[in-house]
């Protein structure tokens, strides 16, 4: 009797220690620069698919209305991990406390030039002296305006880049001509294309194929007080980039709902975009030289950083 008793004993202590291991999940709160990009939707698919929970987290997503707006998030502590644009690693160099913890997509297949349905201009060489939209200052949008000014033969001012938020604004400011073209992702450009909204110019990888177009970030204070729970979101992040590759259609299905976008656009979006994705989150040398150049740019610096000042590798899975 005492033997089954001792026992019994024993297996309620082993369930309580489960059940109060199952309780200490960490919470990250995670911030996507933007809310309509595909490329920031593994997030919620690891969360739908049951990724991160296998890594004890739980991810409260907030999204913001550019770079800028996150950065703003990271440094007033209301951010532990944020998803947003290479570019945006200048703003660490700054002083905003954080660093970019793994290379997230390489060259901005993502990112499209688009037009009003009715508009005059029929391709990007027809931009030049035009206003194009972009989502903030020192965002990736804005670095990609330029770039096509530059890689056009007109300069840094061939164009001129006016700040215009999110979707809905982006969408009323090329609506009402107060700019000529937008820097958009290209899924929101194939839907309202679709929709007779927007004509699509071109996508605009070929202006940056040796680039980390967004970046994985943490803040300094996750760093400090919970290192792991930045090394788990990561293995989880990876782990749901892989189940993205061998999963397109729940992938579609998921990823459609949360941008509340046309499955066939998103099908059409995922098979474009799907190659982007690191699988490591290494960053390339090649990619950070052409980061540090753009910083100088955008006026973001005056001299380029050292990587040490922008990113911090400790956290990344061994590499595959």
């Amino acid at each position: 009797m005492k033997k089954y008793m001792i026992s019994g004993l024993i297996m309620s202590a082993i369930v309580m220690a489960a059940s109060a291991s199952a309780l200490a999940q960490d919470t990250l709160r995670v911030g996507k620069s933007v809310s309509f990009s595909w490329t920031f939707t593994p997030v919620e698919i690891g969360i739908e698919a049951g990724i991160f929970a296998k890594e004890n987290l739980k991810i409260v997503v907030t999204s913001f209305a550019g770079d800028a707006r996150l950065q703003q998030g990271m440094t007033a502590d209301s951010v532990d991990i944020g998803i947003g644009s290479g570019p945006g690693l200048g703003f660490f160099a700054k002083g905003v406390p954080a660093k970019g913890i793994a290379a997230m997509a390489s060259a901005p297949m993502n990112m499209a030039m688009a037009v009003a349905a009715d508009s005059p201009i029929k391709s990007i060489k027809d931009l030049k002296g035009k206003k194009i939209g972009v989502t903030t200052v020192g965002s990736l949008t804005d670095w990609l305006a330029i770039q096509a000014s530059v890689q056009n033969g007109w300069g840094l001012n061939g164009v001129t880049t006016v700040s215009v938020g999110g979707m809905e604004t982006s969408r009323a400011a090329l609506k009402t001509k107060q700019v000529d073209a937008l820097v958009t992702a290209a899924a929101s450009g194939y839907v309202l294309e679709g929709a007779k909204e927007w004509r699509v110019l071109q996508t605009l990888g070929e202006f940056a194929p040796d680039f980390h177009t967004h970046v994985i970030f943490a803040t300094d204070k996750l760093v400090q007080k919970n290192p792991d729970a930045a090394k788990r979101f990561l293995k989880g992040w990876f782990a749901t980039i892989d189940w993205m590759k061998a999963n397109k259609q729940r992938t579609v299905e998921i990823s459609s709902k949360v941008l509340n976008l046309d499955p066939a656009a998103i099908a059409r979006t995922y098979d474009n975009e799907i190659g982007m994705f690191s699988t490591n989150g290494v960053f390339d040398p090649k990619a950070m030289a052409v980061l540090k150049k753009s910083f100088i740019d955008m006026k973001i610096l005056d001299a380029e950083p050292k990587d040490s000042d922008m990113i911090d590798t400790r956290f990344l899975p061994v590499v595959r």
